[in-house]
């Protein structure tokens, strides 16, 4: 990937994270979610549907986008290299007719950024032409690659979805229903999958959980989506989740069925979501994003209050947990931070003079509020230090005279393998000092992280004794799922 700044300067993502810039570069150091799915069955606008679906997805991922519409004969399908808005341009929509269809926005973590690896990807195979887009990662795919390679398979992109494929087309089922689930079965990790033929739309989640996954509906037509937001921008409604280890099939046949290839296993929707990577308008399980950020915000004030003239937060994902935790103390809310959307494309320049510009170029401090006061900034997460330490530097360079950082997670220490792009552990602060070095690396006056159980009471689902837990093995070292020396960090989107 490139150097470049891919800005989604018109979309509210409802999170402030790298904009594109290659996270090993130091400029910014939030962690990058994984992917976006969306699909419709059963509406004469479908192509349509998945293009505003999608815009409402972007946040999950700004590097391709694509859909695939099926006609009861065939396929016809648009991938590209961009921005939602840029891959479907001029008529390129029209061309898609179709009644169902599949999509995927896309952020690259470990592979290679390359038109090959968009999604959905399509394949042909006995059983006709099969679509399949997934967000999430599946931890045993290196080594099942190997072996099917040693079999004599041939691989034509880098993404753990072609690997399913491959499992799919090898299935001694001729109905593809039971192949998806002969081959779901051999993989582990965690992944939203959409499967589609001509005639069918095939919706799986992982076991555990993992990735959110929801069921709308609009009139007579069913709506898949990673976030309820997504239904909101098409003018559908929730239904219900698709449950871990759940396998739905809608065809034109038999109509909407409910199967499973696998019980629930032990629940562990990723605990980032809530805190960081879902759009405050979503639902995940019932809560809203936004309420339960505000939560940790309140339970950050009382595990961490001090005495300050206002509270602000970094743009856009902490500033849910700025409100609640304003409101909690009765410390003003302020908008001290600004992030500028309409900075367009740009390029980091090697110089540390104009790296510098480029944080001010992203986000400024707004000097007549935050000049004399004692301000406590809330973000939702520190990884590198980098990011952090530039912001408390805009705050002070504006006039603060005190800068208070208050995190709304507890310290990351631990590389995520389901998806999301983290850096080894090396590279994460929280693993290699105290919170006091933290504190000093990002010179502030004081720091202090949300304690894991006011993360899990602030979030609000039922406990894990109704097998509704979350996945904290960033924060624990607890993976719900076997980890080993091969197991490799990213997206199986790649």
């Amino acid at each position: 990937m490139s150097d470049e700044i891919k800005t989604s300067q018109e979309l509210w993502t409802g999170r402030f994270y790298n904009d594109g810039i290659n996270s090993h570069d130091g400029l910014f150091d939030k962690l990058r979610e994984e992917c976006g799915v969306f699909g419709v069955f059963g509406h004469s606008e479908a192509a349509s549907l998945s293009y505003y679906g999608l815009h409402a997805l972007q946040h999950r991922g700004q590097e391709s986008a694509g859909i695939c519409v099926a006609d009861g004969a065939g396929f016809k399908y648009h991938r590209g290299m961009g921005l939602v808005k840029e891959v479907f341009v001029n008529d390129t929509l029209s061309t898609l007719v179709g009644t169902s269809a599949i999509a995927h926005v896309r952020y690259s973590t470990a592979g290679e950024s390359k038109l090959a690896n968009a999604q959905p990807l399509i394949f042909k195979y006995r059983g006709g032409d099969l679509a399949i887009a997934t967000n999430g990662n599946l931890t045993n795919a290196a080594a099942i690659k190997h072996d099917l390679e040693n079999q004599g398979s041939i691989f034509q992109t880098t993404s753990d979805t072609e690997v399913v494929a491959h499992l799919i087309a090898r299935s001694k089922h001729d109905d593809i229903v039971m192949a998806v689930k002969e081959a779901l079965l051999k993989v582990d990790g965690a992944y939203a999958f959409l499967f589609q033929t001509k005639d069918k739309l095939i919706a799986a989640r992982d076991p555990h959980g993992l990735r959110p996954f929801v069921m709308g509906r609009l009139g007579n037509a069913y709506l898949f989506a990673s976030e309820t937001c997504a239904f909101d921008a098409v003018g559908g409604t929730y239904y219900r989740d698709v449950e871990p280890g759940e396998l739905l099939v809608i065809d034109t046949k038999s109509g909407f069925v409910e199967d499973r290839f696998s019980p629930i296993k032990q629940r562990a929707i990723c605990a980032m979501e809530y805190i960081y990577f879902a759009r405050p308008d979503s639902d995940i399980d019932s809560i809203n994003i936004h309420s339960a950020r505000k939560r940790m915000g309140r339970q950050l004030a009382l595990e961490a209050f001090v005495d300050a003239d206002i509270v602000t937060g970094v743009p856009d994902s902490s500033i849910s947990a700025a409100i609640g935790y304003a409101e909690q103390t009765g410390i003003p809310y302020e908008l001290g931070l600004i992030k500028n959307r309409y900075t367009g494309r740009t390029f980091i320049q090697p110089s540390q003079e104009l790296r510098e510009q480029g944080v001010k170029m992203k986000l400024s401090a707004v000097r007549s509020i935050v000049a004399g006061k004692r301000v406590v900034m809330i973000d939702d997460s520190i990884v590198r230090g980098t990011t952090s330490l530039r912001i408390v530097n805009l705050l002070r360079e504006a006039g603060a005279t005190e800068v208070h950082v208050r995190i709304s997670s507890p310290p990351f220490m631990n590389p995520c393998y389901y998806g999301i792009d983290t850096p080894d552990r090396k590279e994460l602060i929280a693993a290699q000092k105290s919170i006091e070095e933290i504190r000093q690396a990002i010179n502030a006056d004081s720091l202090h992280f949300l304690s894991k159980d006011g993360l899990l009471g602030s979030i609000g689902r039922p406990n894990v004794e109704l097998n509704r837990g979350h996945c904290t093995a960033c924060f624990d070292n607890s993976y719900p799922t076997r980890i080993t020396e091969e197991t490799e960090i990213g997206c199986g989107c790649d």
